[in-house]
């Protein structure tokens, strides 16, 4: 019989259209062998995997799934003995504890955990899970310590209160980045399916370890580091899955360092395999990005300086050891990544930490801080739109960015021609 059409579910099975007496049947391609397991399969994938999966999906999604969801097998076991030992600190157990006791210590243990995710959502950052650890261990030594108990558990709430809102964060921006066809709810729902699945193998798992454990601190110990090492591999190998096509600015820094030197731009892998992963990546000569005019403007010479061979929607100038950045309210994506790129070069010729070559040691032949932004706008209008192209090209995303700026926005009068 005639194939008149076929169709396929993504990546899944195809099925095929033939005529036959006028009458169009569909048959899936390749016999019906193995129904039963390729529903069960069916079934599996559309309740734990986001639909279309994996063209919906970022490259990297199953193996940072996989790491993330072992992380959080052994988190969720650490948790367990944490949880253990809270309840006998605060009197589980103990004919001679009181209700209103315990009840107050859980109390203050849950206050200052809400109070710490206010203030680390004021204070922004991202923290190492480690502190999730930390916070774990600190639970399950407080019940050997009684009379400081209740400041320990409270301390330990704080520090997951922190784990907590960074991992919010974080979450959010590797969901936006997984998502390929805007499908950030669906992914967001599968990923709370995974979770809940671990938490449950976590669960069962707890119900043999807690009778195991109980009255034996030595082999509480002895579990917990062995969970925490496998959640910080775990969670190391989860974050080095991980690659990101938008530019922050360690990797813009990474890439242009790469192109000033020999002309080439790093892809999306190379540079996040270059990324630091547990120390944030600081500078010796920081950048401030979307700072107030005031921070570095302090004079109309000043601002005649600052607008000297610059003719973008934004200011940049080095004061106090800093580099500065004014941003316009008109500045474009592409602006950004111009200001970013040429703060990264001032702050390279300001402290090197290498030996400068090419355009950087000319660039570092200025004989003061002023002189210096004058010849970085130079620089940029030579090599910047060629470097925007090339990140193009290598797969990086220019109509967004993950780079940290901050709210203000100036306008200025400009010098009259």
């Amino acid at each position: 019989m005639p194939v008149v059409a076929t169709e396929r579910y993504g990546s899944l099975e195809s099925w095929k259209y033939q005529l036959k007496d006028g009458v169009m049947e569909r048959e899936r391609e390749g016999g019906n062998g193995g129904t039963t397991g390729k529903t069960i399969i069916g079934v599996f994938k559309s309740v734990f995997l986001p639909q279309g999966y994996p063209e919906s999906v970022s490259g990297d999604y199953l193996q940072y799934q996989f790491w993330d969801t072992l992380q959080a097998f052994s988190s969720s076991l650490s948790g367990t003995l944490a949880t253990q030992a809270s309840l006998r600190g605060v009197g589980v157990g103990n004919q001679e504890a009181t209700v209103a006791a315990a009840t107050i210590t859980w109390l203050l243990r849950d206050g200052t955990g809400m109070l710490g995710r206010i203030l680390f959502a004021w204070l922004k950052g991202l923290v190492a899970d480690v502190l999730n650890d930390i916070a774990m261990f600190m639970e399950i030594l407080a019940p050997n310590f009684p009379t400081c108990f209740t400041l320990i558990v409270c301390s330990a709430g704080i520090f997951k209160s922190i784990v907590g809102v960074a991992g919010g964060a974080t979450r959010a921006a590797l969901t936006l980045h997984q998502a390929r066809r805007d499908n950030m709810a669906d992914i967001s729902a599968k990923d709370g399916s995974q979770e809940t699945l671990v938490n449950l193998a976590g669960l069962l798992v707890s119900l043999i370890l807690i009778p195991l454990v109980t009255d034996n601190p030595l082999l509480t110990f002895v579990l917990f580091f062995l969970f925490t090492i496998l959640h910080l591999c775990a969670n190391y190998k989860a974050v080095r899955s991980v690659v990101m096509e938008t530019l922050n600015e360690a990797r813009l820094a990474i890439v242009l360092h790469q192109y000033l030197r020999d002309g080439r731009v790093l892809g999306p892998l190379e540079a996040n395999l270059k990324e630091p992963v547990f120390l944030e990546f600081r500078r010796i000569v920081p950048i401030k990005l979307g700072v107030r005019l005031g921070e570095f403007i302090y004079t109309s010479e000043d601002l005649n300086l600052a607008m000297k061979n610059n003719h973008k929607p934004f200011l940049i100038g080095v004061k106090r050891g800093s580099v500065c950045v004014c941003l316009g309210p008109d500045a474009s994506v592409c602006d950004e990544i111009r200001a970013v790129c040429q703060a990264v070069c001032l702050c390279t010729v300001l402290h090197p930490v290498s030996p400068l070559e090419g355009a950087l040691k000319q660039l570092s032949m200025s004989h003061n801080h002023w002189e210096l932004v004058h010849e970085s706008h130079k620089l940029m209008d030579q090599i910047f739109q060629p470097f925007l192209k090339a990140l193009e090209v290598a797969g990086w995303q220019t109509s967004r960015t993950l780079l940290d700026w901050n709210e203000w926005r100036v306008e200025w009068k400009k010098k009259s021609s």
